[in-house]
């Protein structure tokens, strides 16, 4: 496996450090942590995102999802279920699971449903107005700039 030197690139930077965690937990990642449950990640517009896992055999209440700052947790903890089974053949997982997404600056957690053992995230962003980009008028005289128009990024 390749080692990436990034220091250089760090020297001159400030508040990166996120970034260096990103890329060290890239790095870590288990291979058996890829695999279940399987998910999607789309983007259905311009700044609407849907991240959708099959967790079939989970009900809404064996699911939890928490937002906090920059990271989306999904845990899934499926009940105990008293009735023993025998199984001829056992192919559906049904076992506990947390999956944790890195969410880029101003992406809001919107909504989640759960419909035909697919449980959708709905995902927006939402860039505060004080980031968008604005014109800014510029005077020959003694003056203060004022913005003259507001565009979205």
């Amino acid at each position: 496996m390749r080692t990436l030197d990034l220091s250089p690139l760090f020297r001159s930077s400030v508040g990166f450090d996120r970034l260096t965690r990103l890329m060290d937990a890239a790095q870590r990642v288990d291979e058996g942590q890829l695999a279940y449950p399987p998910y999607n990640i789309e983007q259905d517009g311009e700044d609407s995102y849907r991240i959708t896992m099959a967790v079939a055999g989970f009900g809404e209440d064996e699911l939890s999802i928490t937002a906090q700052e920059t990271q989306l947790v999904v845990a899934g903890k499926p009940s105990k279920d008293e009735t023993p089974r025998t199984y001829l053949h056992r192919g559906i997982a049904g076992r506990a699971f947390e999956r944790r997404f890195e969410l880029a600056d101003h992406i809001r957690v919107v909504g989640a449903s759960l419909v035909n053992g697919l449980l959708h995230i709905e995902l927006k962003r939402e860039v505060p107005e004080a980031m968008k980009p604005r014109t800014i008028k510029i005077e020959s005289a003694k003056g203060q700039p004022q913005v003259i128009e507001n565009k979205a990024a």
